[in-house]
């Protein structure tokens, strides 16, 4: 049995599809040419576009990889790029992990 989404999940979900959107239509792409180019259906791209949180891991990297925004995902997640994570990892990762 799944756990309940939580609103704030389902709400970042939503505005990341929405974004995916806009990106898709800023590009001049449609629908079919991004799923495509992902390697997905197009139903799996409605469902990511439409913020279904269901849709795996890799259909969503992919998506943002047909879109040009892939390592601009990756950046967020880092948390070498926070304040708070480059202090936190001086005081708690070890040496051979910060690189």
């Amino acid at each position: 049995m799944s756990r309940p989404v939580s609103s704030r999940v389902k709400a970042a979900a939503a505005s990341i599809g929405e974004q995916f959107v806009a990106w898709r239509k800023l590009q001049g792409l449609t629908a079919a040419q991004v799923a495509e180019r992902a390697g997905i259906s197009r139903n799996t791209l409605r469902r990511i576009e439409t913020g279904d949180t269901g849709v795996g891991l890799q259909a969503f990297l992919s998506t943002a990889r047909a879109l040009g925004v892939l390592d601009a995902v990756v950046t967020a997640t880092d948390p070498y790029e926070t304040d708070l994570g480059r202090a936190r990892a001086d005081e708690v990762l070890p040496k051979r992990i910060r690189q």
